[in-house]
């Protein structure tokens, strides 16, 4: 009988004291468990080695770059990449063991719903869910690919599977650090877009953060989650209004 395929498990962090171990704990399951992290000032690498990760010190070029450089510091051929703030459920991890078990035959990599803590809750409705997650692949076909260093992505040359289970992401540690959060994003997003050509205008300000609440809020459902599906809901649209309104900051003004 065959060899069950070997999965090596790659987390990047910084600053992540307070969630490191019970992500690291979703992850016993992994054969070989790679954390890289960018400078952490708060234990983080300590609880990580106590864990029995592999810690390796690499400086921060972007989320993109230092996944891929994550993925190629693993032993193993088929990785799970995870972000500090994630946890493998068991649900998600009897998913995967049944997958390896069975060979990985045929996909290049497997997807599988995302689900958002968010102030008490799970978000199970609008745009926060399922938000289905390309995350346990064969990096000899495909990885952290691409230029783009925020709201990154993988791509495999090959099918990809549906896992059943929820990957559990505890993204907020409270609306101050959402808020910030989205700043960040939205200007990296901006900068980016700025890059590649696009321009923003006015309509862009009115019509992006309305489609984006319509879209979650009501043609996705959110609703149905209550004041927690209302609250993302005005958070995202936010977040999409900076993004545009950075943008057409950087043609006006751009230095």
């Amino acid at each position: 009988m065959p060899e069950r395929p070997r999965i090596s498990a790659c987390v990047i962090t910084l600053d992540e004291a307070d969630r490191i171990d019970d992500c690291l704990a979703s992850l016993a399951f992994c054969h070989d468990v790679v954390v890289v992290d960018s400078g952490s000032h708060d234990g983080t690498r300590d609880l990580a080695a106590a864990r029995g990760a592999r810690v390796i010190e690499h400086p921060f070029e972007g989320f993109r770059a230092q996944k891929a450089f994550a993925v190629a510091q693993a032993r193993c051929d088929w990785v799970l990449c995870l972000d500090a703030d994630e946890r493998v459920t068991p649900a998600l991890r009897a998913s995967i063991a049944a997958a390896r078990d069975a060979g990985f035959a045929g996909p290049a990599g497997y997807r599988f719903a995302r689900a958002t803590e968010y102030f008490g809750a799970f978000l199970r409705h609008g745009n926060a869910y399922p938000d289905r997650v390309l995350r346990l692949f064969d990096r000899r076909r495909g990885g952290w690919r691409g230029d783009r260093e925020i709201h990154e992505h993988v791509s495999v040359d090959g099918a990809v599977q549906v896992l059943r289970g929820d990957l559990e992401h505890r993204a907020y540690r409270s609306l101050d650090d959402q808020l910030g959060r989205y700043r960040r994003y939205a200007a990296m997003m901006a900068a980016d877009m700025h890059a590649r050509g696009r321009r923003g205008g006015l309509h862009n300000l009115v019509l992006n953060p309305a489609w984006r609440f319509l879209r979650g809020y009501v043609l996705r459902a959110g609703f149905l989650d209550g004041w927690r599906g209302f609250l993302f809901a005005c958070m995202e649209a936010d977040y999409v209004r900076e993004k545009f309104a950075r943008l057409v900051l950087l043609r006006k003004h751009p230095h």
